[in-house]
């Protein structure tokens, strides 16, 4: 059974609660909203009933109205993010330190945040808390081009010459030798999957960034655990039913950019339909 529940002294019979659900399982029409008899199987656990609320008096799922964030709290201003986005970059160089588990757990527990389809929240986020961790990824990487490269095709031939420079050089093209390495995935029946990891990976570089924290984007990384090596994603605990959304490589930069680049212009189609 749904756990629905209204304080009645708090109430005030507005509805607004049964407008707002998008699957219209709230019936308000008799004053205390209650769950349409039937129709709990419905509910997608948005929250949006408890979060409309304007006095609080509603909870769901056990979750109370006095534990979310008020939304008159200080959010960024317009500029503020316009800058934040303009003047984020992709960062191949990086510091050797850490980031400590708590700033990891804190990023996580708001990327969670992120909308998914249909309110899934079926996103995983499979990450390395310390070089060590990132160092056996690599080698297990790097180790699975050697054993495929002479099966290559001539489109993935440059993740020889990858392998070859990680080998004699040291070179590391793949992970960039950062300290950390973040991979989203979700089911793959999920037909939403790949969006919502993305969106997902997208809320926690930006979090990322407000902390001076430098990312990836690993379209690379992301290349060997589909085309040459797939095995390799069961290796980091993904379930095996998961599609990989992205992998992205981050920690604290080593080089810092004065400025913003210059946008070399916006794609627009107006829809005149």
């Amino acid at each position: 059974m749904l756990d629905f529940r209204i304080n009645e002294s708090l109430c005030t019979r507005c509805g607004i609660c049964s407008k707002e659900c998008p699957t219209l399982i709230i019936d308000g029409a008799n004053g205390i909203p209650e769950i349409k008899e039937g129709k709990e199987k419905n509910c997608i656990k948005c929250q949006h009933c408890l979060a409309v609320c304007p006095t609080g008096a509603l909870s769901i799922f056990g979750k109370k109205p006095e534990n979310s964030l008020p939304t008159d709290s200080v959010v960024p201003s317009y500029q503020e993010l316009d800058n934040l986005i303009k003047t984020r970059r992709s960062v191949r160089k990086f510091k050797k330190e850490e980031l400590s588990g708590q700033e990891l757990d804190e990023l996580l527990a708001s990327a969670a945040y992120a909308p998914t389809g249909h309110n899934k929240n079926q996103v995983l986020f499979s990450l390395t808390y310390n070089r060590e961790q990132l160092a056996n990824v690599r080698e297990m990487v790097y180790d699975a081009i050697k054993k495929e490269k002479a099966n290559l095709s001539p489109s993935l031939a440059m993740y020889g010459s990858f392998q070859s420079l990680w080998e004699t050089k040291g070179i590391d093209i793949l992970l960039r030798d950062a300290p950390h390495l973040i991979v989203t995935s979700a089911p793959e029946s999920n037909p939403n999957c790949v969006a919502d990891c993305v969106i997902s990976m997208s809320y926690f570089e930006l979090l990322a960034n407000t902390k001076g924290i430098g990312t990836l984007w690993d379209g690379l990384l992301k290349v060997v655990f589909e085309h040459i090596a797939p095995e390799l994603k069961v290796a980091l605990g993904i379930p095996e039913d998961h599609k990989i959304g992205y992998m992205m490589v981050f920690g604290k930069p080593a080089v810092k950019f004065a400025r913003s680049i210059q946008s070399e212009g916006l794609n627009k189609n107006i829809i005149t339909v």
